[in-house]
């Protein structure tokens, strides 16, 4: 646990900064229970895989080659099975649900971890920036081409981030400029697309009401991993030096994805947005109800016109 993790005192759930994956889900048998896991080939999402598995949950784990997944599974066991899912490619995110509905999986949970974090040049996938497509279109697709396989009590769990607040101000998600092309920023863009990670959320929950599933978002905190792979030599070296005090552990950063995905307590809990493990405060444009269903609209769009 970093020292500020030491600091901070638990919340109203109990639990806080400083709890991990383990704890949070410590007495809770999944045996019976089926999740979906995307980016699961390290950080976040394999400590999420590990746990839930060990908490008797059969868990599908995504990755972006056949070869990656396998290897998650190997470590982790026979609960765990490999599934392909490149988000930036629609091919490969078609292909991952036509397996899962094939394959009769009935959805207890998906855990929406994957994504990519400050590209430092414009990159795109069919027209559209990068980080945009990966972390929100990609999730998009996966999630409502699912539906029909979750469970009458399924929750889906949202990987935002406190980088929300980094979005375009006052617009939060440029619909006039999701290719980037008309000026591009590494963390406005990073921003842009953790809001609509939250916006996806919010709106799934709406469509939800009264229906027993649930949606919400988590932002896990900030950690070392392999997400900061694209952010310049010096920043990450920053970020090496500052992980003792500072950064969470890949432990505690899974926790609060854990625990949206699996506490009892949240049976009825839905639209929100949590960190540390507990409800957490978030924007204004998070909570735009109006800026949820333009970006659902807008949404379907791009996915109905790739091929």
């Amino acid at each position: 646990m970093s020292l500020i993790g030491r600091l901070k005192a638990n919340g109203p759930s109990g639990f806080g900064y400083g709890s991990t994956a383990s704890q949070v889900t410590d007495g809770i048998d999944l045996k019976g229970r089926t999740f979906l896991v995307t980016g699961t080939t390290s950080g976040l999402g394999f400590e999420t895989v590990r746990v839930l598995s060990r908490r008797g949950a059969r868990v599908l784990a995504t990755a972006r080659t056949l070869e990656k997944a396998q290897r998650v599974a190997g470590k982790l066991g026979t609960e765990v099975v490999p599934v392909v899912c490149e988000l930036a490619d629609p091919r490969s995110v078609r292909e991952a649900v036509r397996t899962v509905r094939q394959n009769g999986e009935q959805l207890d949970g998906i855990l929406c971890n994957a994504g990519i974090m400050a590209l430092p040049k414009l990159e795109q996938a069919h027209g559209i920036e990068l980080q945009f497509f990966t972390n929100h279109i990609g999730h998009f697709m996966l999630v409502t081409g699912l539906l029909e396989c979750l469970s009458s009590h399924a929750r889906v769990v949202m990987l935002s981030s406190s980088a929300h607040t980094m979005a375009p101000k006052p617009e939060g998600i440029l619909f006039n400029n999701l290719s980037g092309e008309r000026g591009y920023h590494p963390w406005r863009f990073y921003g842009q697309s953790k809001l609509a990670n939250l916006l996806f959320a919010k709106e799934l929950a709406r469509r939800w009401v009264g229906t027993g599933r649930t949606a919400n978002a988590v932002h896990p905190g900030v950690i070392r991993s392999e997400l900061q792979r694209s952010m310049p030599a010096v920043a990450r070296v920053t970020m090496d030096l500052a992980a003792p005090v500072f950064l969470k552990s890949i432990p505690e950063g899974a926790a609060t994805q854990c625990y949206v995905a699996t506490n009892p307590a949240l049976k009825n809990v839905s639209g929100e947005y949590f960190a540390d493990c507990n409800v957490a405060p978030s924007t204004h444009a998070s909570r735009d109800p109006e800026l949820a269903a333009r970006l659902w609209e807008v949404s379907e769009r791009i996915v109905a016109g790739l091929t």
